[in-house]
């Protein structure tokens, strides 16, 4: 069973840093689509940053210059450095991955259960 597993939220005043982990495990055939998604009390989720197609990262604006997207193909994990953090950031966050399991061959969405990050002013 392919599953997401995030890692690394907290508390954190404002100007802070937080590293968030998205950890897959079971046996993964092919993805793509990579990204960390977030959402604050009573707002939808957006995207925050994304691997587009090519290696292309695709930053929200309010984010740009702040946070940095990566990831370790071999060890199947990705990484959200968030650094200057604002009370604004304030959301859970989830990574996203469309993966194609080996047993089945077959494309689906993936998200994690969600890390909280709170920052205080």
């Amino acid at each position: 069973q392919v599953q997401l597993v995030e890692s690394g939220g907290g508390l954190v005043q404002a100007g802070g840093s937080l590293r968030l982990s998205c950890a897959a495990s079971g046996n993964i055939f092919d993805f793509n689509g990579l990204g960390w998604y977030r959402q604050a009390p009573g707002k939808q989720r957006e995207s925050v940053a994304v691997f587009g197609g090519g290696g292309n990262i695709i930053y929200a604006d309010s984010v740009k210059d702040r946070f940095a997207i990566s990831r370790d193909n071999a060890r199947k994990v990705l990484y959200l450095q968030m650094n200057s953090l604002k009370p604004e950031d304030t959301a859970v966050y989830y990574c996203h991955a469309n993966i194609r399991p080996r047993i089945s061959r077959s494309w689906s969405n993936y998200w994690g259960q969600g890390t909280q990050v709170s920052v205080s002013s």
